[in-house]
C-alpha cells in the first residue's frame, strides 16, 4: 500500500510537535526531509505514472514538504526561546531592588584629594584660582623664566596642538600645559589688572599634560596643586612655615616637613620639600622656592617691591602616599573594588 504526501506530512508535523530538543528536531528533519526519507522515496514511482499523475503526486509532495518544514521551524524557535528564556532566568540582574539597598556612588578618590586640599589652604587663607588647560607657550614657558633656547624645556615632554587653522593667533604656539604654574602668571596679571593686589595668596589645582608613558609612578594625565604668595618682605622662611603648617593640617600634628636645594627655572632660591614618614625615613612630595624676578616681570610687578613664594606637588602622588597605594595606574583603572575603598 503506497504511503500518501499527506500522511507522510501528518505524521511528520506530529513527530516535530512532540520533540523536547533541538537534537531531535534535527534527527526528525534527516527523517522526514533528507535524501533517505520517505517523502523523497516517492519519487521512485514517477516512472510509473503518466504525465498528469505525476503533477498531482509531484504537488502534493510540494505541499508536504512545505507543511514539514514549517512544522521543523516552528519547533526549532519554540525550543530555542525556551532556551533563552531559562538563560536569562539564570543569567539575569534584578533590577527591581529598592533604593534602600542600592550602593550610593562617591567622588572619586582623587576628587577627594583635590577638594581636601583646597579645603586645606582655604583654611590658610588662600583662595582658588584656575586657568585654561589648553595653554600658549608664553604662559606656559615663557613667562616663567623658560625662553625657547632654555635647556629645562626638556624636563618637560610636551603635548603642542596645531594651531595654524586658527585665526586670531598669529604665530603663538598652542599646547596642552605641562604644569599648573600658568595659573599663577594669569593670577598676577589678573590682580594688576584688576587693581585687586598684591597681596595674592592663590592656590591653583588643576589637571595636566605631559607625553608620559603609564607605569608604576607617571602617567600621561595627571594632577597639580600650586600655591602662589605675593606680598612685601615675603621670606623663605614664610614658604618653610607655609609647607610645615600644611603638612601638619594635611597629615597630622605628628608630621613635619623639610626643604633640601634644588633648582627651578621660574623659583631662586629652589628647594624640594619632603614630609616624615613612620619610619623616620623621607618621602619626597613636591618643588618650591621664592618666585624668580624675572617671572614677577612677566606677571607685571616690580620686583624691587614685591617678593613671593611658590610650591607645588602631584594631587595624585599625595593621594598614593596617604593612602599607601602602591601603583598610580590603580586611579584611573576604574576597578569599582579598587575605588569603592575610599
Amino acid at each position: 500500500m503506497t504511503v500518501e504526501p499527506s500522511q507522510i506530512a501528518d505524521e511528520g508535523s506530529v513527530a516535530f510537535a512532540q520533540s523536547e530538543t533541538l537534537e531531535a528536531v534535527h534527527e526528525l528533519e534527516l527523517t522526514y526531509l533528507g535524501p533517505q526519507s520517505v517523502l523523497s522515496g516517492l519519487k521512485a514511482s514517477f516512472k510509473d505514472l503518466d504525465v498528469a499523475e505525476r503533477k498531482v503526486l509531484g504537488s502534493q509532495m510540494n505541499a508536504a514538504r512545505q507543511k514539514l518544514e514549517a512544522a521543523a521551524q516552528g519547533r526549532r524557535e519554540e525550543l530555542e526561546s525556551a532556551a533563552r528564556a531559562a538563560q536569562l532566568a539564570t543569567e539575569g540582574v534584578d533590577l527591581s531592588e529598592s533604593l534602600g539597598k542600592a550602593k550610593l556612588g562617591h567622588s572619586h578618590v582623587i576628587t577627594q584629594t583635590w577638594e581636601r586640599l583646597e579645603d586645606v589652604f582655604c583654611s590658610m587663607g588662600f583662595t582658588v584660582a584656575d586657568g585654561p588647560e589648553v595653554e600658549t607657550d608664553w604662559f606656559n614657558f615663557e613667562a616663567l623664566n623658560l625662553p625657547p633656547a632654555h635647556p629645562a624645556r626638556s624636563l618637560w615632554d610636551t603635548l603642542y596642538l596645531d594651531s595654524s587653522q586658527l585665526e586670531g593667533l598669529g604665530q603663538e604656539q598652542l599646547l596642552l600645559r605641562t604644569h599648573t604654574s600658568p595659573v599663577q602668571i594669569r593670577s598676577m596679571l589678573r590682580a594688576v589688572r584688576d587693581n585687586s593686589g598684591p597681596p595674592i595668596y592663590v592656590v591653583c589645582p588643576g589637571r595636566v599634560y605631559r607625553r608620559d608613558t603609564a607605569d608604576a609612578t607617571h602617567l600621561p594625565v595627571f594632577h597639580q596643586i600650586e600655591g602662589l604668595v605675593i606680598d612685601r618682605g615675603i621670606t623663605m622662611g614664610d614658604l618653610a612655615g607655609t609647607i610645615e603648617s600644611f603638612v601638619k593640617a594635611y597629615f597630622g600634628e605628628n608630621m613635619t616637613s623639610r626643604l633640601r636645594p634644588s633648582y627651578f627655572p621660574f623659583t631662586e632660591p629652589s628647594a624640594e620639600f619632603d614630609i616624615s614618614a613612620a619610619d623616620g625615613s623621607w618621602l619626597e612630595v613636591g618643588g618650591c622656592g621664592m618666585v624668580h624676578p624675572n617671572v614677577l616681570k612677566a606677571g607685571g610687578l616690580d620686583p624691587e617691591e614685591w617678593s613671593g613664594f611658590a610650591f607645588g606637588f602631584g594631587i595624585d602622588r599625595l593621594a598614593k602616599i596617604r593612602y599607601g597605594v602602591e601603583d598610580l595606574r590603580e586611579f584611573v583603572t576604574n576597578d569599582v573594588r579598587f575605588l569603592s575603598q575610599f
